[in-house]
């Protein structure tokens, strides 16, 4: 870290807090595959850093508004975004530094119980006020009344358009619209605010056992979307879908609709890592088509 990006970030801080703050140690924390991330502290204060290319700035500004967003439901626990700027070409984000522990099957259970309550946090129309990402992927959130066009539209199309220009071809592609539009033409879910990457590297829980979540790409939509993300890479615990089932049961024909939502994340991973991806989300895609 340069001295001037240093002494950026110790600034933006210190604007944001009103209290003094010199970084004497930046430890880095690993485990993400987009931006570079750090443990501040001064000795008595700790704050957890992202850092990116200075073009990644809009990606910071969005994941803050989604945070505090989440933060003014009182639902679940997210941390608490506290500055952003950029400097020496690159783009930083300072968020609340979180002590995580181990959840229990009680902390499960609120995680469910309190995703239900965020999920009731509505709007009148589908997508967000700006446009934000999904992993580092633009994530295209133009408002529309109808959730079988929004995610047609707004979540399947650019995807497809983004593996054609990356060289994938899917040969059922129309075909996966018009069964997109199909499936979804009866169901009229609330406009529910979303985590919108919800799985389990980005949950946790505090030290004492209060569940968080983070890292969100936050739009209103079908709140399906984030039951399925949340059963993909090997699901949560049963406790927690008990939990939110109870809070609030989902509608008939999920185990149909999850596949389709699914597809978006499988298609996403396709286009940033290929591999094995491109296989799954042809076959996801022939099955949604039954071809």
């Amino acid at each position: 870290m340069s001295p001037a990006l240093k002494a950026a970030i110790e600034n933006a801080i210190q604007a944001a807090t009103d209290e003094g703050f010199t970084i004497t140690s930046a430890s880095g924390t690993g485990g993400g595959c987009i931006n570079e991330t750090f443990l501040l502290s001064d000795g008595h204060s700790r704050f957890f850093l992202k850092l990116n290319a200075a073009s990644a700035q809009a990606m910071f500004c969005a994941e803050a508004e989604a945070l505090e967003t989440i933060r003014q439901t009182e639902t679940l626990y997210a941390p608490a975004p506290i500055a952003q700027g950029q400097a020496e070409g690159r783009a930083f984000l300072v968020l609340e530094a979180i002590e995580f522990g181990t959840g229990t099957d009680d902390s499960w259970q609120q995680m469910g119980r309190k995703l239900a309550e965020l999920h009731q946090h509505a709007s009148d129309q589908f997508g967000w006020n700006r446009d934000n990402t999904i992993g580092s992927t633009p994530q295209y959130n133009a408002p529309n009344s109808n959730w079988a066009t929004f995610f047609r539209e707004q979540r399947l199309r650019p995807q497809l358009e983004l593996a054609r220009l990356n060289g994938y071809h899917f040969a059922r592609a129309e075909a996966l619209l018009n069964a997109a539009e199909i499936l979804l033409a009866k169901h009229h879910p609330k406009a529910s605010l979303l985590h919108g990457d919800l799985w389990s590297g980005n949950v946790g829980f505090s030290v004492e056992g209060t569940p968080i979540i983070y890292d969100p790409a936050s739009y209103y939509g079908d709140r399906e979307t984030d039951l399925a993300f949340s059963e993909f890479f090997g699901g949560f615990p049963l406790a927690f879908y008990e939990s939110y089932q109870n809070a609030w049961p989902l509608a008939a024909g999920y185990e149909a609709r999850k596949n389709l939502y699914n597809l978006y994340h499988v298609l996403n991973h396709a286009n940033l890592f290929g591999g094995g991806y491109i296989r799954q989300a042809e076959n996801m895609i022939a099955a949604l088509t039954q071809q």
